[in-house]
């Protein structure tokens, strides 16, 4: 049986999959203090049960996620037509960390390499950093050949 849009059973998709293992950065969405929606692209990693990302200790998400953790995230591929889009809604939290999140430490390897990666948080090793986890509570998969935007859907 196939699952539904929304159903988190669509992680476990190819599609999902293999966005979730992409280079591809993730769009995260979150609800800024006034009120108003914010999207920022992000590096992550996928912990196969949280998407994950580090961000400087005074990032302005910070402040927004200590007051509303309701997000939305994508990750798309659209180099090419069918595009493939990963969509989650979750819960994010925030914890502070003195040195580079350990997820970011593999974000950096993934989209960077090895080499450049391991050069980056050498760098960046002693300072402080927030990790955004978020728990997906909804799931969606469109690859615009057999799951469409629920408008286009027949």
């Amino acid at each position: 049986m196939t699952a539904t849009q929304g159903d988190l059973a669509l992680l476990q998709d190819p599609v999902a999959q293999r966005l979730l293992g992409s280079r591809e950065p993730a769009r995260l969405a979150y609800t800024w203090t006034d009120g108003t929606p914010r999207v920022v692209p992000i590096w992550f990693t996928w912990t196969g049960d949280e998407l994950v990302c580090g961000t400087p200790p005074r990032a302005p998400k910070l402040k927004a996620l200590a007051e509303v953790t309701d997000v939305a995230v994508t990750i798309d591929d659209s180099s090419a037509w069918p595009y493939k889009v990963l969509l989650l809604r979750g819960i994010a939290n925030v914890e502070m960390y003195d040195d580079v999140v350990p997820e970011y430490a593999r974000s950096a390897d993934r989209y960077l390499g090895a080499e450049q990666g391991a050069a980056l948080i050498s760098q960046m090793r002693g300072q402080p950093m927030a990790r955004v986890a978020v728990r997906p509570t909804w799931a969606a998969v469109l690859d615009f050949e057999t799951r469409f935007p629920s408008a286009l859907s027949l």
